[in-house]
């Protein structure tokens, strides 16, 4: 094996593959669609390696950049055709988990709240809860709630994207450098005396309808956005900075994550019958912050 294939093969975090469905956990900070940085930087570029020459694997979910978790492709046309009705008439149950900011006071709800093109935003992807807006819904449930207090300590400069180790997979080293940006770029949480604690909450989500940003604007709109997002935080200039190459490393703690903190935590469906369900759990970033 060269060293292009041991780096798809090590790059694609596969959960299940069969003859028509390929299901992986998408790491944070990757692009499902086609890249002009080759084809390891895009996650379709990564499956048409791992596939061969002349594949044609379809994404039927799609997940934003900083969204980790299980992504499904097709293998076939067929296939492809089968999974996106079942998509379209909402037959597919999606659960994701999120840390939010605040304490959310109650235990589950729906938030029901149309969506559409936010036209007061310099960012033009950007979209927003609106009246005339698309019919938008998800539930959320609370995991539970706590606090870390929140001190700010020296700045160090980020880790400069280094090379795996003797021993070590190019999926290793790029989760290690995820790990070592939140602890040596980012605010420290501890149980000081005399620092006021933070507030967060861990929540699960289903969303009942699959609009762009859907769960960050919705979470947003209710006041707990998502620790880490940029775009729907209540400072749009982070988003600003981080594509203008210009996002320091004050932002950087403000922001606590390198990515948003939301994971897509399983799919459930019936496929040939039967019913069939694949999840997995978040990166280490994410499980190490709730493990209060």
């Amino acid at each position: 094996m060269n060293l292009l294939e041991d780096a798809v093969e090590n790059l694609l975090n596969i959960i299940h593959e069969d003859a028509e469905l390929l299901v992986l956990n998408k790491p944070a900070g990757l692009v499902c669609h086609p890249s002009k940085n080759g084809p390891l930087s895009s996650l379709i570029g990564r499956l048409r390696l791992h596939l061969g020459e002349g594949s044609h694997p379809h994404l039927v979910n799609r997940l934003d950049r900083e969204t980790s978790g299980v992504t499904l492709a097709a293998k076939t046309d067929d296939s492809a055709r089968e999974l996106r009705r079942l998509w379209e008439s909402r037959e597919v149950e999606k659960e994701y988990l999120a840390i939010v900011h605040g304490h959310v006071r109650t235990s589950h709800g729906i938030i029901d709240a149309p969506l559409g093109k936010d036209e007061t935003s310099q960012i033009a992807i950007k979209d927003c809860v609106r009246a005339d807006g698309h019919p938008s819904q998800t539930g959320y449930f609370v995991e539970r709630t706590f606090s870390k207090s929140v001190s700010a300590r020296e700045s160090s400069p980020s880790p400069r994207p280094s090379p795996p180790g003797e021993g070590e997979s190019w999926s290793d080293g790029l989760k290690r450098l995820a790990v070592d940006w939140f602890k040596s770029s980012t605010r420290e949480f501890q149980n000081e005396k005399g620092n006021k604690p933070a507030m967060f909450s861990l929540l699960r989500l289903k969303p009942r309808t699959g609009r762009k940003h859907q769960i960050r604007i919705h979470l947003a709109h209710m006041g707990h956005p998502i620790v880490g997002d940029k775009m729907y935080g209540g400072d749009e200039d982070l988003y600003l900075a981080l594509v203008q190459g210009r996002l320091n490393e004050e932002q950087q703690r403000t922001l606590i994550f390198p990515y948003q903190a939301l994971h897509a935590r399983s799919l459930r469906f019936n496929w040939r019958g039967q019913p069939i369900e694949f999840s997995c759990e978040p990166e280490l970033w994410f499980t190490e912050f709730i493990a209060v």
